[in-house]
């Protein structure tokens, strides 16, 4: 089992959110990323914002310094 990530520096905001999210599967990570999207950036759930945040879904653990840095 390969684990998953999701970095919020990759994807432009005003607010500079600098969370990295990880885990084993792509469900639970999913979940957590939901959560964060709604609670952190006001994002309303729906499967839209599901399929758009699994495009930003990569293989290992998140990089220390700001991706494309």
């Amino acid at each position: 089992m390969t684990r998953k990530y999701i970095d919020c520096r990759e994807v432009p905001s005003d607010m500079n959110c600098t969370v990295a999210l990880a885990a084993d599967s792509e469900e639970e990570l999913l979940e957590a990323a939901v959560q964060h999207a709604v609670s952190a950036h006001r994002h309303a759930e729906s499967p839209e914002l599901r399929a758009e945040l699994k495009k930003f879904f990569h293989d290992g653990t998140p990089p220390i310094d700001r991706p494309g840095a």
